[in-house]
């Protein structure tokens, strides 16, 4: 069975079919960070002409999900450690609000649902490490951060968050690719709940920093081994 999708729905526009197709296969790893994008493969697979993927392709390099390749082609993009400590400096300001508007707001069923993420994550725990498995936590962990934001009620403040949030998945695919415990985050998400749940926002805001801090330590870390054994 191919990895890619079917082809694309007439009755549609294609330009945006394209756009969420290849969207989707880089979010999900299918298109492998650094894998070089070629519009007639990629045409082929989707069954479309050339021109929805060279507009989908344009509209994904302008999100930075997509990067030139030194060959005026185009890949998929990768990221140096330094990208990573600022995207991670980024998400830490808007978190900080994030996590102190969600426990103003925050509503019981709002607070089950995380605490349902919680209990999928405890879930996996022993589960054998795998790409799957890699993938599973990967969306937990954006669920568990997305669901925040919504709590927040700040419609302006999930959209900012969402364009971090791709960025943060295919960084995060590029590092746990070699190291699964990068992922290990179910004991830092446990203390956000428990504050949030107390509506106590100075150390839900404590506890979202240092959580993201760790995360970031991790990342850039293991980006400075990769890289590293990469120019070896």
């Amino acid at each position: 069975m191919s990895r890619f999708p079917k082809s694309l729905q007439r009755n549609q526009p294609l330009k945006e079919q394209a756009y969420q197709s290849l969207r989707k296969m880089i979010l999900s790893g299918e298109l492998a960070p650094g894998q070089r994008l070629v519009e007639a493969q990629l045409a082929r697979d989707l069954q479309v002409s050339r021109t929805p993927i060279r507009e989908a392709l344009a509209q994904l390099l302008r999100e930075s999900l997509v990067m030139t390749d030194g060959d005026q082609g185009l890949k998929v993009a990768i990221f140096s450690a330094e990208d990573a400590a600022q995207l991670y400096e980024c998400r830490i300001a808007l978190e900080r609000v994030s996590v102190t508007a969600a426990c103003d707001n925050v509503t019981a069923a709002q607070l089950r649902k995380l605490q349902r993420l919680l209990q999928k994550s405890e879930k996996l725990t022993d589960t054998k490490p795998s790409p799957l498995l890699n993938f599973q936590l990967l969306d937990l962990d954006y669920q568990f951060h997305r669901l925040i934001a919504e709590m927040s009620g700040n419609l302006w403040l999930q959209g900012m968050l969402d364009q971090i949030f791709d960025k943060m998945m295919l960084l995060r695919i590029q590092t746990i690719q070699q190291n699964q415990s990068v992922l290990d985050i179910r004991t830092e998400h446990l203390y956000i709940y428990e504050a949030i749940a107390q509506r106590n926002s100075e150390v839900a805001v404590e506890a979202a920093i240092g959580h993201l801090q760790a995360a970031k330590d991790r990342v850039v870390q293991e980006l400075q081994i990769i890289l590293s054994d990469t120019a070896t």
